[in-house]
């Protein structure tokens, strides 16, 4: 059902009688959302690479590493660049594609021996630069070298009963520690502006999973939605899953290209 469709489906459900639109409204209609994420790329071949990568929330957490480094006394801008290259292989190849080995949540064609080639060698790769790192800027940065691919694997391939896969887990993951590792990187020590970058990452990053979810679970699992919202004035709204969708993926869009922006912001004014 295109929007169009969608839109006339919704207006002729309000005009009718409020029994005869309560009854319309229990209706089971065919499923509004057919693609398993607003970035995802039709099903086939290099898009479904594209789809895998996450491109939106990639380059969010991407710019958590800028963050974290723009925030450190001094720059150093290719330790900068190879902690961008780390985190790269490490959350948007690795951790990606172990996701997609659970359930399928993308639908993408890509083989599961690719996908685990894919994981092993992001993982084998983000490790190599933190060995490199390790050699180059001393034992401080030893302790994420260790922990990112920990994380990257404890989370996405759901170990210890899913105990790391979870909301408070991403935040930590996917947010505090893309800052403090990418600070530390640069200052060889965590400062209390680290400390503080790194919660703010953590409380955008819960704010990313209280959006996250409920719009994944509309996409990939509710067949479909019934119901209407009643208002004071008398007035009945069908409720639909693309209206419920639509407000939940605006807020991850526009805070996508906020951090991005921002931390793009904070280099030039470093930097520049």
């Amino acid at each position: 059902m295109n929007e169009d469709e969608t839109s006339v489906w919704a207006e002729t459900a309000d005009s009718l009688r409020p029994q005869e639109a309560a009854e319309a409204a229990c209706v089971e209609a065919p499923p509004v959302v057919s693609r398993p994420s607003f970035y995802a790329a039709r099903r086939g071949g290099w898009r479904d690479w594209w789809t895998l990568l996450h491109p939106p929330y990639t380059a969010w957490h991407l710019s958590y590493v800028v963050v974290g480094a723009m925030l450190a006394p001094k720059v150093n801008t290719i330790r900068m660049g190879a902690t961008l290259v780390a985190f790269f292989l490490a959350v948007g190849i690795a951790a990606h594609a172990l996701d997609e080995l659970q359930g399928r949540p993308l639908r993408t064609t890509i083989p599961s021996k690719v996908l685990v080639l894919a994981s092993v060698v992001g993982l084998a790769g983000a490790t190599a630069i933190g060995v490199v790192g390790v050699v180059e800027v001393g034992p401080s940065v030893l302790a994420f070298v260790v922990v990112g691919p920990v994380l990257v694997v404890a989370y996405n391939a759901e170990l210890f009963g899913g105990l790391v896969h979870t909301d408070m887990g991403f935040a930590a993951a996917w947010g505090a520690f893309p800052v403090l590792a990418a600070y530390v990187a640069q200052a060889q020590a965590v400062s209390l502006a680290a400390a503080l970058g790194a919660i703010g990452a953590f409380a955008l990053s819960l704010a990313q999973r209280s959006l996250s979810t409920p719009a994944r679970r509309l996409r990939r699992s509710v067949r479909s939605v019934s119901g209407s919202m009643v208002m004071t004035d008398g007035t009945r709204l069908r409720i639909q899953a693309d209206v419920l969708l639509a407000p939940l993926e605006r807020a991850l869009r526009a805070m996508s290209w906020a951090m991005v922006v921002l931390a793009a912001g904070l280099a030039v004014a470093r930097l520049g």
